[in-house]
C-alpha cells in the first residue's frame, strides 16, 4: 500500500496536470486551474479519511474545515447570508467538519471498506459540486472533477502497489480492496449507493444556483456602473 508522501505526490503531479490542461486548452482562468490542481492533490488524501489516526485523517480535516466555508461564499450570498451569518456558518462548518465529521469516520468506516472505492470518489466530487456553486457550470464541474481525480488517483495507487514485483509478480491480500464497486458489507454497499442517489438528486436540483448567481453579478456591475448624473447632459447645459 502507497504511503502518505506517494499518495499527495502521486495526487499533486496530476493535480497540475490537471490545471495546466484546464487553463491551456478549456478556457479557464489561471486562478481556476490552480484551485483544481490544489483541490485534485489534497483529494488524493480522501479515501484515507477512513484510516482512524494518523497524517491523512489530521492533514485533510484540517484543510477541508478551514477551506471548504470559503469555497461556499456563493452558497452563503444565495442563501441571503450577512457578513456576520457567514462567520457564524463558516464557524459551525469548521466545527462540524473538524470533529463531527471527523468522529463519524472514526465510529463508522473501516479501512478500505465502501469508502475506498469508485462510488465514494463520485460521492466526493457531488459534495464538492453542490458546496462551491460559481456563474460557470462548466468551471464548477471542472472543479468537481478535480475532486473525482485526486481520489481515484489515490485508489490506482492502492492497486498498483498491492502488487508485488520482487521475484516475480505476486498480488498482495490488499488486491481488489481499493478500485472497486462493491464491497463484501451489504449494509455499507446500500450505504454509499444511496448517499450517491441523494447527491444526485441535490445536484440535479441545484442547477438553478448557477442562473441565480449570473443574475446577482449582472445586478451588481450594473448599480456600480451607474453614474450618478448624465454627463451628457451636463456638458449640453454648460455650453448652451
Amino acid at each position: 500500500m502507497a504511503d502518505f508522501k506517494s499518495h499527495i505526490t502521486g495526487s499533486t503531479i496530476v493535480g497540475l496536470a490537471y490545471g495546466y490542461w484546464g487553463v491551456s486548452s478549456q478556457s479557464m482562468s489561471v486562478e481556476s486551474g490552480i484551485v483544481a490542481a490544489g483541490l485534485c492533490s489534497v483529494s488524493g488524501m480522501l479515501p484515507d479519511l477512513d484510516s482512524d489516526s494518523g497524517i491523512p485523517l489530521r492533514e485533510t480535516s484540517l484543510f477541508i474545515s478551514a477551506v471548504v466555508p470559503i469555497l461556499m461564499i456563493h452558497r452563503f450570498r444565495d442563501l441571503g447570508f450577512t457578513a456576520e451569518d457567514m462567520a457564524v456558518a463558516s464557524m459551525l462548518l469548521y466545527i462540524a467538519i473538524r470533529f463531527v465529521a471527523v468522529e463519524f469516520f472514526k465510529r463508522y468506516t473501516v479501512h478500505r471498506g465502501m469508502w475506498h472505492s469508485v462510488p465514494a470518489a463520485a460521492v466526493a466530487g457531488l459534495i464538492a459540486y453542490l458546496v462551491m456553486p460559481c456563474q460557470s457550470d462548466a468551471l464548477r464541474v471542472y472543479k468537481s472533477l478535480a475532486v473525482v481525480l485526486g481520489f481515484m488517483v489515490h485508489l490506482v495507487m492502492d492497486e498498483i502497489w498491492s502488487v508485488d514485483t520482487s521475484g516475480g509478480i505476486r498480488f498482495k491480500k490488499s488486491f481488489g480492496t481499493a478500485l472497486k464497486f462493491f464491497g463484501s458489507d451489504t449494509l455499507a454497499n446500500v450505504s454509499v449507493y444511496g448517499k450517491l442517489l441523494l447527491l444526485l438528486a441535490l445536484a440535479w436540483e441545484d442547477g438553478a444556483i448557477v442562473d441565480r448567481i449570473k443574475e446577482r453579478s449582472r445586478q451588481e456591475s450594473t448599480y456600480i456602473a451607474q453614474p450618478y448624473f448624465d454627463f451628457d447632459e451636463v456638458q449640453r447645459w454648460i455650453t448652451r
